[in-house]
């Protein structure tokens, strides 16, 4: 088993054991999700709301989407339909139960990890990437971005939410076999896919002591 795959499969294996629950999916800090949540709304809101927006709200892909945390309480609040991308099955299905009445709008529950999905052209007003790019490789994030590109509609952006280390060098965690990228590295994978970033913004509220957050809404020239 090569590198890569070994990186692969220990994050499987460690989603695996997680409990599909808000706290499960937040790694135990279930106690941040409103305040995530409500940055992420006005971070979003920019983009889809008001006279200047230039990006639709009918379809967001959501992407490392768990049991449907960002789904639920961001996305489909403000998109007619949504599509989930998701390694672990049995997060899937609990998914289908968590979103109750509103799970008739997600349309796709692909269960797939991203180093391996390639999104239908056109499709999607939004890609929202939040906490999993540390899941990727260098070369497997910056392919991802670029397939990504095919799968925006006009108009269409993708909005990554990640930590980022505050050393220079990137911080790996045995654990659940990822990767927290400092910013600057972060944005040259941003840069090196071909992607401009529109916005840049950190997340706010957050309690002291864990990672710094930052929203990025990114662009195809």
């Amino acid at each position: 088993m090569s590198v890569r795959d070994v990186f692969y499969d220990d994050a499987d294996k460690y989603w695996q054991k997680v409990p599909a629950t808000v706290d499960g999916m937040l790694g135990g800090f279930s106690h941040i999700s409103n305040t995530d949540i409500n940055g992420s709304t006005k971070f979003l809101r920019k983009f889809i709301r008001g006279p200047s927006a230039k990006t639709k709200s009918h379809r967001a892909l959501d992407c490392g989407a768990g049991i449907g945390r960002i789904t639920k309480r961001l996305l489909l609040p403000y998109f007619d339909y949504v599509d989930m991308v998701e390694l672990n099955q049995d997060f899937l299905t609990e998914a289908k139960t968590f979103l109750g009445e509103h799970s008739n709008r997600v349309e796709r529950y692909i269960c797939c990890g991203l180093q391996d999905f390639t999104p239908e052209s056109s499709r999607y007003d939004i890609i929202w990437c939040q906490w999993v790019l540390g899941h990727l490789t260098d070369t497997d994030l910056t392919d991802f971005f670029k397939r990504c590109r095919t799968g925006l509609a006009p108009g269409g952006l993708i909005i990554v939410k990640e930590n980022v280390a505050a050393t220079v060098k990137r911080d790996f965690d045995e654990q659940d076999s990822s990767y927290t990228r400092p910013r600057d590295e972060l944005v040259e994978l941003i840069l090196r896919s071909g992607l401009i970033i529109v916005t840049e913004e950190k997340q706010k509220g957050f309690p002291k002591g864990i990672y710094d957050v930052i929203m990025f809404a990114l662009r195809w020239p």
